[in-house]
């Protein structure tokens, strides 16, 4: 009985599984926006230094800015849950119990996102974006709020509240080595409430 040998041929342009591709393009855009400069860095370019196409990028990225805020829905989701399973209590505590959540996301990327908010800083298109990415997540929040049945302007004020006391805190935490995350939104919480009792 003889053997068979099968010839496998690959069509041409058939996309092959890249290992890591997302965090790859990631890694070499914000080394580029470091280097060049956000505005002077092209497409093209992220994915050469990533060792990738074009066409990879697009897989990932709408667009060069993508990069910077491509994890903007898994940041709301992660707030909108975290509101959704916060136990019985004040509109402020399941917002503070949301918030607190996203801290061990931010500090296992803690390197990424620091790179991240220097290109945001060096660019008032990004500001601009970052802003908007905020409005949003404190639309998300007053959402969650309501279906927890906190009614309007509640809901809103309180949401809008917590998203001023999360920059704050971020701030302090991309800005030095104050502690971890959550523990810095926590205590930004802490003084917002302490502010609010005084009046």
């Amino acid at each position: 009985m003889s053997a068979t040998v099968v010839k496998v041929q690959y069509a041409r342009g058939v996309a092959r599984w890249e290992p890591n591709a997302r965090g790859r393009l990631e890694e070499a855009a914000l080394d580029l926006y470091v280097e060049r400069g956000f505005e002077h860095t092209t497409v093209e370019e992220i994915a050469k230094r990533a060792g990738l196409t074009e066409r990879t990028f697009f897989r990932y990225f709408a667009d060069k800015r993508e990069v910077l805020f491509g994890g903007s829905e898994l940041l709301r989701d992660l707030l909108m849950g975290a509101v959704a399973d916060a136990p019985p209590g004040s509109p402020i505590d399941a917002v503070a119990a949301a918030l607190e959540a996203t801290g061990p996301l931010f500090e296992q990327r803690r390197k990424l996102v620091l790179r991240r908010q220097r290109v945001i800083a060096a660019n008032p298109e990004l500001q601009e974006r970052e802003l908007i990415k905020m409005a949003s997540l404190a639309g998300a929040l007053a959402g969650a709020l309501r279906r927890r049945g906190v009614e309007e302007p509640a809901a809103s004020l309180t949401a809008e509240a917590g998203i001023a006391a999360f920059r704050v805190a971020f701030q302090r935490w991309v800005e030095g080595p104050d502690g971890e995350l959550s523990d810095l939104i926590r205590d930004s919480l802490a003084q917002l409430k302490a502010a609010v009792a005084e009046t």
